[in-house]
Formats: structure tokens, sequence, C-alpha cells
């Protein structure tokens, strides 16, 4: 995940509730059914923006948030991208094996080049995913939890590692890299507030993580509904609601059937159905909050937890490019 700070509501249904479940996950013999690595992707901020004034602090925001959410420093590594080495080198090797027309048919690059409104295109950005694949495939991941925008990036890297395979067999281990499969999310989008795009702080629409029970109700009220639903009276629609999207995740199932009955026929008028959003999505991120404030107020130990990680990762990254040298025979003694 890129360090943009403070994370919102979209980053913990698209990602973060995924990357826990999967990091605890057990297998029936009572083993971790992963081994998991995450990663602080601060190259691929440059892709969109050379500002790098405020990275480290959006960085110390972001990890916070993940050990808020339960990402567990003890089961898997966290560390900054920048920080090992290799992530650069392989990043190279993989550059060889992939054409600039593969990279230019990507239609994630396409919808960011529109989105961001972008005039023009900067070499890193169109080998995002190249980079991507050398984030993934250092570490053998066979598993990738991404968001549907994503798996058009997990297939490039699909085939990154089968040209590499095919083209340097290691005489000893034979293919060096496993094939990912992209794992994806029943909530991988979560719309914005605006109603219009999904959730960015770039747009304005977010809820934080960090955001207490009255800032949370401050920003539902600007919730757009449904236009047709005027007066309180006035029958809705939930299946065209923001405010009913996020009810979806964050009420229970007998509430939700009984807000979308009392919508449907004008029981419940938008400012309640506002109230009870922001109370069940603020109940939910309540021992978020706490675990927050605590990691805010022991920033040395925060610090300790990514510094470990990056030794853990640096580990794992040296050998996987003893793999990849010595099957392109690069570097042999003559």
């Amino acid at each position: 995940m890129r360090p943009t700070g403070k994370l919102h509501l979209g980053h913990y249904t698209g990602a973060l509730e995924n990357w826990v479940g999967q990091q605890n996950q057990l297998t029936e013999t009572g083993e971790r059914a992963y081994e998991t690595c995450f990663l602080i992707a601060d190259y691929h901020n440059l892709t969109t923006s050379l500002d790098t004034s405020e990275i480290y602090q959006h960085t110390m925001d972001m990890l916070i948030d993940w050990l808020a959410c339960g990402i567990d420093p003890e089961k898997s590594p966290l560390f900054r991208q920048s920080q090992v080495k290799e992530h650069a080198e392989l990043f190279l090797l993989f550059a060889m094996l992939i054409t600039s027309s593969r990279l230019e048919r990507n239609p994630t690059l396409k919808e960011q080049v529109r989105d961001l409104n972008m005039d023009s295109l900067i070499y890193g950005h169109l080998g995002y995913p190249v980079l991507q694949a050398a984030d993934i495939l250092l570490y053998k991941g066979n598993v990738v939890p991404v968001g549907e925008d994503q798996i058009p990036h997990v297939e490039i890297t699909r085939e990154i590692a089968r040209k590499f395979n095919n083209h340097y067999p290691h005489p000893l281990v034979g293919e060096v890299f496993p094939e990912p499969e992209p794992k994806i999310t029943k909530f991988s989008r979560l719309l914005g507030l605006d109603g219009k795009a999904k959730m960015s702080k770039s747009l304005g629409n977010t809820i934080l993580l960090a955001d207490g029970p009255d800032e949370v109700l401050k920003k539902m009220r600007t919730a757009v509904t449904d236009t047709q639903k005027v007066r309180k009276n006035d029958p809705g629609r939930p299946e065209v609601c923001t405010v009913f999207s996020y009810h979806a995740r964050f009420s229970s199932p007998e509430e939700l059937d009984a807000i979308a009955e009392e919508c449907r026929s004008g029981a419940l008028g938008c400012v309640d159905c506002k109230k009870r959003c922001a109370a069940n999505i603020s109940l939910e991120l309540a021992p978020i909050l706490e675990k927050r404030r605590y990691y805010e107020t022991h920033l040395g130990l925060v610090k300790t937890i990514l510094l470990e990680g990056e030794v853990k990762a640096r580990a794992i990254a040296s050998r996987t490019m003893q793999e990849v040298r010595s099957a392109m025979k690069l570097g042999e003694t003559i």
C-alpha cells in the first residue's frame, strides 16, 4: 500500500480486513495458512508525485493504522520498499522481460491517467506493474490480496514470472518464481460520501479510521442519498443510496432488512438513517481508535517494529536475488 497518510474506510473494507484475515487464518491442523508480508510502497508514491517532504509522516500514520487494525508484526514483517534495495534490482531485471506496448494495454493504467487528468505519462508510472511484480515475487508471493482494479497488475506479474522461469530455469530449484493468484475481497470497493466514485482522500469523500464518533456523524450528514427522496415520508430506493451501501457493510443483517423496508415505505427519513449508520460505523471503529491512541503515544515501539520488519524482509529478498542471479548466470566467478 502506498504511504499517503491516515487510512479510510475504503482501505479497511477493501484491503485491511482481508489482510488480517489471511494473516490469522489457520489450517485444519492449527498451523498458519499463509506466511504474510506487508509492504509500504514508498517508491510507488513517486509515480504520481515527486514531493517526498511528508512521506515519512505519511508512512508512520499508515503504519499506525495497520497495527491498530490487527496487523501483527510477530506474524508478518512490515517494511518500506525503499529500504530493501533488492526491489529496485529485480525491477530492473523484470523490465527486460516485458514490452512497453503490453504495459500500455493495461486497463488500470488507462483509468489512472483519466482519473488523475494526466497530460503525459512518466516512464515510472508506465512501469508501475513491473515494480509491483518485483514487490510480489521478491518474497515468492503466491496469493495476493487485492481490489478488483488490481487484477490486471497481478496478471502482468504472472506473465513476468512465467517468462523468467522459461528463460532462466535454476539448475537446483527449477522455477524460481511462483505464478501468484489474486484474492479478491467481497467489499473491495466502497463508494465515497459523494456517491460518485470510490473513497479517495484526493476527492475529499472519505471517513478516516482515525475519525471519532462526532466526526463520523458530521461527515455522514454530507453523504449523498436517493435524490428522489426529498422529504422524510417519501418512499426511498435503498439500492441507489450511498448510505444504504454503508449499512450493507456495517449494520447487522436484521437491521439491514428493517432499514430497507422502512426506507421503501417512507417510515425512515434520511437524517435518522444517517445517524444509525454513523453509530454502527463508530461502533466498529471504537477498538481501532483505542489501539491508534496507544501507538500514537508509543512511537518508539512503532519505529522498532518497522526497523525489525525491514531486517526480516532484507533476509528474504537477499535469498531470492541469489537464486535470480544464479539462474541468470550474473556475477559468476570467472
